[in-house]
């Protein structure tokens, strides 16, 4: 689980980088303090506006490089990351619940509503879910339909499909 997350960023200095992965280029965001702020796919649904990313730069972010490399190539099931979350206090509380789906399972949006404590709040939770601002490292992709099919993924369904197989056989062959 990472090992810092906060609601307060430092500054408005950010900048970012690109990094090819299996599901896509992923554009790292960093704050001033270069902690990890946002993780965005290419055609991603509420995808920040380009110059909000900040200058691109390369070298920043090293070790979530390094951990994003590892978890691709299956020899890394949890992120130990410095997260800078921002949003309202309840997406806060959805991301923080985000963090508790163990690596290769799912959850229901209902059942991380209860986990959270807003068993009610099914749908806030799923508009929550799909501003999370640091995809893969906080699993947004691990929460499906109470029926247990795929819903939406603000990176598209082939990707979560991709993330949720890559997970499923890492996990078996452990």
């Amino acid at each position: 689980m990472p090992s810092t997350v906060t609601g307060t960023p430092a500054g408005t200095d950010r900048r970012h980088t690109v990094v090819e992965s299996p599901i896509g280029p992923l554009s790292l965001v960093a704050d001033g303090a270069g902690r990890l702020v946002g993780l965005h796919m290419e055609d991603q649904a509420h995808r920040p506006d380009p110059s909000s990313l900040g200058p691109r730069r390369e070298g920043i972010l090293p070790e979530a490089v390094r951990q994003l490399r590892e978890y691709f190539a299956g020899d890394r099931t949890e992120f130990d990351l410095d997260l800078v979350l921002v949003g309202t206090p309840f997406q806060e509380e959805v991301w923080a619940g985000l963090l508790r789906i163990p690596y290769g399972e799912t959850a229901s949006y209902g059942q991380l509503a209860t986990a959270i404590g807003r068993p009610k709040a099914v749908r806030a939770v799923g508009l929550a879910n799909g501003r999370n601002p640091i995809a893969v490292v906080v699993p947004c992709h691990r929460v499906i339909g109470a029926d247990g099919s795929l819903t939406g993924y603000g990176g598209g369904m082939e990707r979560k499909r991709w993330l949720l197989d890559h997970e499923e056989k890492i996990r078996r062959t452990r």
